[in-house]
């Protein structure tokens, strides 16, 4: 039986079980409307108040006042509120903090190692003799660095602090085990670097988001399993009554990882087409099985609690969760459309490409109806101008992914920087720009001490953001000219080419404003981590008495 089939099959026996889990998720009413469950993240006094560690004092209590003044008092009455919750919260954060911060340090450093190798990346695109005297600096492996750096090293290492952070939190017990959560972190970021280092010497594997020869992804899969381990059993001494969605997607995120990386990488079991079929089913899943709902997760926790305020509907967060997991897992076929592949094969790609609409569906309206009205509140928040940006681009990358899987659109979009732009404002737009959000809140937190410069946060956001629309906008359109271009036989090939010059030159200014962020971001957490800048109110806003910040963040 080749591989293909066992793939194929291992998708449809996934599937079944999926069904199954959500059959019994109806019988035990999980999908009945549930603001207990929608509570379960609050403590008694945290209803409808502001809670933004990225602000100073005056910062938050501006915010407050906008809380305020769209606060609807008879919503928030029905809001379930364990008098314990606040305890548990504050020995989860204790079991967790030393882990969490492991992960943010790598995933900082990454982050400027990637962006520094994307950037030098984008612009030999258009100045092609710059930096190539010797092999390591090359294209191809210059942006090899790049995707290893920022896929594996920021984005995944990032995740994996949120989820070790977060997932205590919302089961409200201590970290089990989290000295192995600790060896697996070290496993996989040894992993990374080993990559790196050999991508540098011409050592791959030869495909698009699975570089890493197997030799090197046995580390990251022994480190997937040192944390996966400890991250069930937190799961199953759990005190909460209620799982929050939030540990839906981090739960099932962290499993599918570990899952698609050893079944692509197996050594030996996958030739030619098959190898092609399988590359892509695991490039599209790693984001959206992986990268996506660790990020909307995210995204699920921290805008409701800045805000003071439950999801609008506990719902539809379950339905976004399980029909990404029912419809996801056979996308990414539609970039082999044209290819030597089963037409069936690739008609089920498109189709589930666009069933996606429904989870994303799913999750837009759930958090229109949680911010409706309150849409300013993001000119207070730092945390939450970043998580509702993302948000905004998850919706946007992806209704544009299930209508770029469509056969007319991929017959001009494929193998033009119409994909890459996409793929940018799918990682970066949304998933990067949560993960920002995330750390500013949990930073503070986890190190007991307050951001020393909240201006350079606001100089990081309009940076970044200002910086992936510039690049996603032109690299779009010049990559759909490219496209059609490519598809006139009565042009020749090198049209294609130079007619995309200046759209690369935008490429690189956004990315180089991208680069910028991330550089302030990194100095920003590095000041902070050394006690560097103005103290504004003593060793953070803990000072001995976390309570205190939980309570009501400054007071």
């Amino acid at each position: 039986m080749d591989s293909a089939v066992v793939s194929l099959l291992s998708a449809f026996v996934l599937s079944l079980i999926g069904l199954f889990a959500f059959m019994w998720s109806m019988r035990k009413g999980l999908f009945v409307e549930n603001p207990k469950a929608a509570g379960t993240i609050f403590a008694p006094g945290e209803v409808g108040k502001a809670d933004d560690p990225s602000l100073t004092p005056s910062g938050e209590a501006r915010l407050q006042q906008a809380i305020d003044e769209t606060q609807d008092k008879g919503r928030e009455l029905q809001q379930a509120e364990d008098p314990q919750e606040l305890e548990d919260r504050i020995e989860a954060d204790r079991s967790t903090s030393f882990p969490a911060f492991m992960f943010i340090g790598f995933a900082v450093m990454w982050l400027v190692v990637g962006s520094l190798a994307g950037l030098t990346a984008s612009l030999k695109l258009h100045w092609p003799d710059w930096l190539v005297g010797e092999a390591w600096e090359t294209f191809g492996r210059m942006r090899t660095y790049h995707l290893t750096a920022v896929l594996y090293g920021w984005i995944t290492n990032c995740e994996l602090g949120i989820i070790v952070w977060l997932l205590p939190r919302l089961m409200r017990t201590p970290l089990r085990g989290p000295l192995f959560v600790m060896m697996g972190g070290a496993l996989i970021n040894v992993g990374i670097a080993s990559a790196i280092g050999g991508f540098g010497a011409g050592w791959t594997a030869g495909m698009e988001y699975l570089e890493i020869p197997w030799q090197i992804g046995i580390f990251l899969v022994l480190g997937f399993v040192c944390i996966i381990i400890p991250v069930i059993s937190t799961v199953v001494h759990r005190k909460a009554h209620e799982i929050y969605v939030s540990a839906w997607y981090h739960v099932g995120s962290l499993l599918w990882i570990a899952l698609l990386f050893t079944v692509a990488k197996f050594p030996g079991a996958h030739y030619g087409v098959e190898q092609a079929t399988m590359n892509w089913w695991y490039g599209h899943n790693v984001l959206g099985l992986w990268f996506t709902p660790a990020a909307l997760g995210a995204i699920y926790y921290f805008l409701p609690k800045v805000i003071g305020r439950r999801v609008s509907s506990y719902n539809l967060s379950i339905l976004g969760f399980w029909t990404l997991a029912f419809f996801y897992a056979q996308v990414g076929g539609h970039h082999l459309v044209g290819g030597p592949v089963p037409e069936w094969l690739i008609t089920l790609s498109i189709v589930q490409s666009m069933m996606m609409i429904v989870p994303v569906a799913a999750f837009s309206v759930n958090m229109a109806g949680t911010m409706w009205g309150r849409m300013k509140l993001a000119l207070y928040s730092p945390t939450l101008r970043f998580m509702m940006f993302g948000g905004f681009m998850y919706m946007l990358s992806s209704v544009q992914g299930s209508f770029e899987a469509l056969r007319s659109v991929n017959r001009v979009a494929h193998f033009t920087h119409f994909t890459v732009a996409h793929a940018h404002l799918g990682a970066y737009g949304f998933v990067t720009m949560v993960l920002f959000g995330a750390v500013y809140f949990m930073l503070p937190r986890i190190l007991r001490w307050e951001w020393p410069f909240p201006r350079l946060i606001s100089w990081h956001f309009w940076l970044a953001a200002i910086g992936i629309l510039i690049y996603f906008g032109p690299l779009t359109y010049g990559g759909w000219l490219q496209g059609l271009a490519m598809l006139d036989e009565s042009r020749p090939f090198m049209d294609s080419v130079t007619l995309t010059i200046p759209y690369l030159y935008w490429r690189s200014i956004g990315g180089s404003m991208m680069v910028a962020s991330h550089l302030i971001f990194a100095f920003h957490v590095l000041v902070m981590v050394l006690r560097f800048g103005p103290n504004r109110t003593g060793a953070a806003l803990f000072n001995h008495e976390p309570r205190k910040l939980e309570v009501a963040h400054g007071k």
